[in-house]
């Protein structure tokens, strides 16, 4: 356990040291490395857990990702956009709400009538939610896939400067198994350069437990982070999605998969530091605590969804997903009672930025002092 001490106190590691961490099955050892992340997280970004208040505007989408339960090829899902209106007011029930940051998702579409959309929908969101709480406006996530540099800098422009991008595995090969051949590794790593290149904080992430993929394979994830210089992770375990291509493969137990899960979040948190990290909703479709427990491994980003309880259903990634039913009052009752039973407390009227954008580009990023204490 000495030993194990040791390794958990440094400051950097090697893939070995990475892979020994993904390794662990003593509970004991399991929970040592839960108080050191957590411990890390407190030190490095606070006490602090921030809100995005996620609006998945359209499951309408060009690609066939395998794994996806939104595909082109899945015949079984209702299509749907959200109109202008619709995106624009859920988005500005966060800055009601007190999140200060919304995140827009949906499928991946490049046609220029849904990136002249997206354009509109950003800018008014930014206009319309400047308050005295707010006085810049809601903070703004995109997460709409690859897009051109100039795409880019158009809704930066208009005024999101988050963005994420999931990598979905950093081993190549893995990359071409899940991913048809018309999607390219290398097309998705040039895109996190443009994103870099556009000035947005920049996210990725994998899918945890993907068929195939080894311990090794998470560990070389960690330190693609790395090599990257990310400032957001946004990963959660693979679960299978009903249309997907992938079906069949099945997937990890849950339980071992979600301790895989809550294991990457502590090891990305020890290895990365100052990073951003999202406790994601598929860690409920696990456990009705997950998210809670994605927190208590290290992470300081939640998202609830604000998505129109009616189109809900059919953006679903995956099966079983979390909050179909709930209301946006429920999901944000719900989180801050998660927030508070892990010894946090809630980044109300603020964007979070990820401190390492702050460091990686020398302005300034601010967060709440760390209380003290451990959980």
């Amino acid at each position: 356990m000495n030993d194990l001490a040791s390794l958990l106190a440094q400051t950097s590691f090697s893939g070995t040291d990475l892979l020994r961490l993904l390794s662990l099955t003593d509970p004991e050892q399991i929970e040592a490395l839960r108080q050191a992340a957590y411990d890390l997280t407190t030190a490095e970004v606070g006490d602090t857990v921030h809100y995005r208040g996620l609006v998945e505007v359209s499951n309408i989408c060009a690609l066939d990702c395998h794994y996806c339960g939104i595909r082109k090829g899945n015949r079984e899902v209702e299509r749907y956009c959200l109109s202008k209106e619709e995106v624009v007011e859920a988005a500005l029930w966060s800055g009601q709400a007190g999140f200060g940051s919304c995140v827009l998702q949906s499928g991946e579409r490049r046609d220029a009538k849904y990136i002249a959309f997206i354009e509109e929908c950003v800018a008014e969101i930014k206009a319309r939610s400047v308050s005295p709480a707010l006085p810049q406006g809601l903070g703004i996530t995109l997460s709409l896939g690859e897009q051109s540099l100039q795409t880019y800098r158009r809704w930066k422009a208009a005024g999101a400067h988050r963005y994420l991008l999931r990598i979905e595995s950093a081993n190549s090969e893995l990359f071409a198994r899940i991913h048809p051949g018309s999607q390219r590794f290398e097309s998705r790593t040039r895109a996190l350069d443009d994103l870099k290149e556009a000035g947005y904080q920049v996210g990725t992430g994998v899918m945890i437990g993907l068929p195939g993929q080894t311990l090794a394979d998470l560990a070389a994830d960690i330190r693609f982070f790395a090599s990257r210089d990310i400032d957001m992770i946004g990963m959660g375990p693979y679960i299978v999605a009903s249309g997907s291509a992938m079906f069949d493969a099945g997937m990890m137990e849950s339980e071992p998969l979600l301790q895989l899960a809550l294991k990457m979040i502590a090891v990305t948190r020890l290895a990365l530091r100052d990073v951003n990290i999202a406790s994601t909703t598929a860690l409920e479709a696990l456990a009705k605590n997950g998210r809670e427990r994605g927190i208590a491994f290290g992470a300081n980003v939640a998202m609830p969804n604000l998505t129109p309880q009616e189109m809900r259903k059919n953006y679903q990634l995956y099966q079983g997903k979390p909050g179909i039913d709930q209301v946006p009052a429920q999901s944000r009752e719900g989180l801050e009672r998660s927030v508070l039973a892990c010894g946090r407390r809630v980044g109300w009227n603020s964007w979070g930025d990820p401190r390492h954008f702050g460091k990686r580009t020398g302005s300034t990023v601010t967060a709440p002092p760390p209380c003290a204490g451990s959980r």
